[in-house]
């Protein structure tokens, strides 16, 4: 219970299964929307979008559609005003996207960038650019980052078909690549940073393809899994260990020199979230001490401030 005898609502939503990925819709059309991923242990998996209903204050599965393998990263269409198609994406096998409608999900385009083969090396993040959202970037085992371009095509009845091809593709590290994120500074557009199991951070200018920045290697040369850019100043990022239990903080005019490390964590971090509002505010969580469950079932969190 809070002050003046308002109540403090916490909602809840249990899967059928254990969630892989999850991501907030941002439509402002679309309130308090979600889509979770599934992890099971075959081919056949699940995504799910839940609503919540704020007449009986509950979250509801809104639709459910298959999934090959689970989702390594789902995101919604960077839309806060509603002027695009309502898409969202999944990465796994392959980038798809995915048209959402009021009572069915349809998978839109399935992108591959490889058509001399059916072997495809699995994707292991992707991130979609909020500055502009026909372009997507994704990371892959294969050692490689490809950057996608959306567009709309002809109509089929009220609808215009979206189909995507690739822009660029690129070796991105000497080993695989884990994540990707674009970068806010320079407009929004053209610049983003990776990190794979080299143990590196490396930075990429779309508009010059021909070299990159290292930002940071781990001085163990341990595998770095995510990274996570500061959503108010552009200078800094954050990545984070394999098994590590330490954030490391980097900024992108002193390359390789952290300017902090987060270490109160007892166990592996597995996630972190810089705050959308402040510049000086970020978010990990890891494991519970003994690390007993890697998905955070027994874990911890820790709000990071000045």
């Amino acid at each position: 219970m809070s002050l003046h005898g308002k109540r403090k609502e916490i909602y809840k939503y249990e899967a059928p299964w254990t969630v892989y990925a999850m991501n907030w819709s941002v439509r402002p059309d679309k309130r308090f929307r979600l889509a979770l991923g599934s992890f099971v242990e075959e081919y056949n998996n699940k995504v799910q979008l839940v609503g919540l209903d704020e007449e009986s204050s509950e979250f509801i599965c809104r639709n459910t559609f298959d999934h090959p393998y689970p989702t390594t990263k789902l995101m919604w269409i960077p839309d806060t005003k509603g002027v695009y198609p309502d898409l969202l994406a999944t990465s796994g096998d392959y980038l798809r996207v995915w048209r959402v409608g009021e009572t069915e999900t349809r998978l839109e385009c399935l992108l591959n960038n490889n058509k001399n083969s059916d072997f495809c090396a699995p994707l292991t993040s992707f991130d979609w650019n909020e500055v502009d959202p026909y372009l997507l970037g994704t990371s892959s085992i294969d050692t490689t980052c490809t950057i996608w371009g959306l567009e709309t095509g002809q109509v089929l009845g009220r609808v215009n078909l979206v189909s995507g091809h690739v822009k660029t593709q690129l070796i991105a590290h000497d080993k695989e690549v884990y994540d990707i994120a674009f970068s806010r500074a320079g407009g929004g557009r053209d610049m983003f940073a990776s990190v794979g199991a080299d143990g590196s951070v490396r930075m990429f200018d779309l508009r010059h393809l021909e070299h990159s920045t290292i930002i940071y290697e781990d001085p163990q040369h341990h595998p770095l899994l995510r990274l996570c850019w500061n959503k108010q100043d552009p200078n800094y990022l954050a990545t984070m260990a394999m098994d590590g239990m330490e954030v490391v903080i980097l900024d992108v005019r002193v390359p390789c020199t952290p300017v902090a490390r987060l270490n109160n964590h007892r166990a592996c971090v597995n996630g972190i979230a810089w705050a959308p509002h402040s510049s000086c505010h970020i978010c990990t969580a890891g494991n519970y001490g003994d690390g007993k469950d890697y998905w955070g079932r027994w874990g911890e969190v820790f709000l990071w401030s000045p």
